[in-house]
């Protein structure tokens, strides 16, 4: 039997014709990304952690988003910040204890937020039990079953299984004292877990339950795409597998088997009352092989990498959106729009750096946030926050870079500047901070931005009352209109046959363009003109309006 001890959220103000109440919220909510040990730290030490999240929750609140997704917070012994998972049913000292997890699902529920937490499937730590037990136990022991042990090649077994490399650079095997090799598709203290074994089923569906029934709203499923590995473990045959990640099918990804656990999974959250759903990370070569992930007796959603990775270019972006759309719609899923999060770099700065970037990024909020679906905001990228660029070098500690593959991600990681004038700006009670935050980060604070209409901040409360309010907004259809070279223009149409709607136009083109926007402006990224049933349109800039006839 099932237990269902949600606390349900507190109703928040209804957008017209969407009642509050009704199911499927997940098909146009906004979703926060906390990344824990960045966003507040409540025992100053320097560390981010739950009691923080819990303080800063009316913030969240206000800003007009629908649900927060936590990263991993589970005990661990961070080799790979928290995805090295030690014991999947606790809370890490780091950032707090059981009983402080279940005050902020409760407290985040009272303020009408949803909690979605990770998962991580693939792989656990070297750290957590079972895998001790595995390097304790003989070679074809059940122990060992539970990972993915093989015998090394060559005549002494001391070539690695296959060709396989990792995520994070170098080989993706490790050798053991006894002569055995075992897989990690990540850092070596991230073992694979074997999910040919129905011990990990097992264990993993009662990991799910323990948190649902504690009442977590849903799941954002790391490394969705792997757990399944291909019958045999063959070699990819090509070097450099990194580069492949996304426009290949590898042995070890984006296995068609992988959905058989996706299926197990949906029948469990659908057995929980609530709506609770699970979102997928998954790195997929095609726009079709993604959105296999979320048919409908799947996972309900999947990050739109593709969107992150778009150019900003007027055409190639109307690409990604227009497969995007089409994709979802073919399998009943909603599209979902992501524009950073905690492994890419901020798109302040993808999108050009300085005041450039900053221009790209409003305008692009406004976009994401106007198109069909649901939104990811990652933590800082409300307060118009860059990449780092240059942090002393004893304090990168990405095992990416690390493993020399990249630049690594700690300039996305660094902790969000609250308030005051010096570093560490209102994130702890302490001096210091995990990560060093900038100096001149003193602008960006969120003190700083509050009472600056024009701020960033205000952009995006802004934009996120009205997603909520207006009728036009959220899931639905888009339509698009035509436009000056290098724009994009569509009309968001307001459901059940009502006329009108908004309609959203944005500049990528390095000259001003002339829009036609017949109606009422609603809201602009940035300074634009207005006259008649045209708008003069500066470059990277966006506006909204509500129109009654899109003509």
């Amino acid at each position: 039997m099932t237990q269902d001890t949600a606390t349900a959220p507190a109703a928040r103000p209804a957008a017209t014709g969407r009642p509050e109440g009704t199911a499927r919220w997940w098909r146009d909510a906004v979703i926060y990304q906390v990344y824990v040990r960045s966003f507040a730290d409540s025992d100053g030490d320097g560390v981010g952690d739950l009691p923080g999240v819990r303080a800063r929750l009316p913030y969240l609140a206000g800003l007009g988003v629908d649900a927060l997704w936590l990263t991993p917070f589970y005990v661990s012994p961070m080799a790979d910040f928290g995805y090295d998972v030690a014991d999947y049913r606790d809370v890490d000292p780091l950032f707090g204890t059981l009983d402080d997890a279940r005050a902020l699902i409760a407290d985040a529920h009272a303020h009408g937020l949803r909690i979605i937490v990770d998962v991580v499937p693939n792989h656990t730590s070297d750290r957590h039990a079972w895998f001790r037990a595995a390097l304790a136990a003989a070679p074809g022991s059940p122990e060992r079953a539970r990972y993915i042990f093989r015998d090394g090649r060559g005549p002494d077994g001391a070539e690695p299984p296959n060709d396989w490399e990792s995520v994070f650079g170098g080989p993706a095997w490790t050798r053991v004292p006894d002569g055995q090799w075992y897989l990690h598709l990540f850092a070596p203290e991230q073992p694979d877990l074997n999910w040919e074994n129905p011990e990990v089923h097992a264990e993993f569906a009662d990991i799910l339950k323990f948190w649902l029934d504690l009442g977590v709203d849903g799941f954002r499923v790391d490394v969705a795409h792997g757990m399944a590995k291909a019958e045999g473990l063959p070699d990819v045959g090509h070097p450099n597998q990194t580069e492949m990640l996304g426009t290949a099918v590898l042995p070890y990804f984006d296995q068609d088997h992988v959905h058989d656990i996706h299926r197990e999974w949906r029948r469990l959250l659908d057995s929980y009352g609530g709506e609770r759903i699970a979102v997928a990370e998954a790195w997929a070569p095609t726009p079709e092989r993604l959105a296999a992930y979320t048919r409908p007796d799947e996972l309900h959603q999947a990050f739109n990498f593709h969107y992150l990775t778009a150019p900003w270019d007027a055409r190639a972006m109307r690409e990604v959106i227009d497969e995007s759309l089409r994709t979802a719609w073919a399998v009943g899923a909603p599209a979902t729009w992501v524009l950073s999060n905690h492994d890419v770099k901020r798109h302040v700065t993808r999108y050009g750096d300085g005041e450039r970037g900053l221009r790209r990024a409003r305008a692009a909020a406004l976009l994401t946030l106007a198109l069909p679906g649901s939104a990811y905001v990652y933590q800082g990228e409300e307060l118009g926050l860059p990449e780092v660029l240059d942090l002393p070098e004893e304090f990168q500690q990405d095992p990416q870079r690390l493993r020399g593959e990249g630049a690594g991600r700690d300039g996305c990681r660094v902790p969000l500047p609250w308030e005051g004038e010096e570093p560490p700006f209102g994130f702890g009670a302490g001096p210091d901070s995990w990560l060093p935050i900038p100096t001149e980060w003193r602008d960006l604070t969120v003190a700083a931005q509050n009472e600056d209409p024009g701020s960033m901040l205000a952009l995006y409360r802004e934009a996120l009352r009205l997603r909520r309010e207006h009728p036009a907004l959220g899931d639905g259809e888009l339509r698009w209109l035509p436009g000056p070279p290098g724009t994009l223009v569509f009309v968001r149409e307001t459901a059940g046959g009502e006329r009108g709607g908004l309609a959203c136009a944005v500049n990528m083109s390095g000259r001003t363009a002339r829009v036609r926007a017949a109606g009422t402006p609603l809201l602009a990224s940035g300074p634009v003109r207005t006259g008649g049933d045209h708008v003069e349109l500066p470059p990277d800039t966006a506006l909204w309006w509500d129109v009654e006839e899109d003509g």
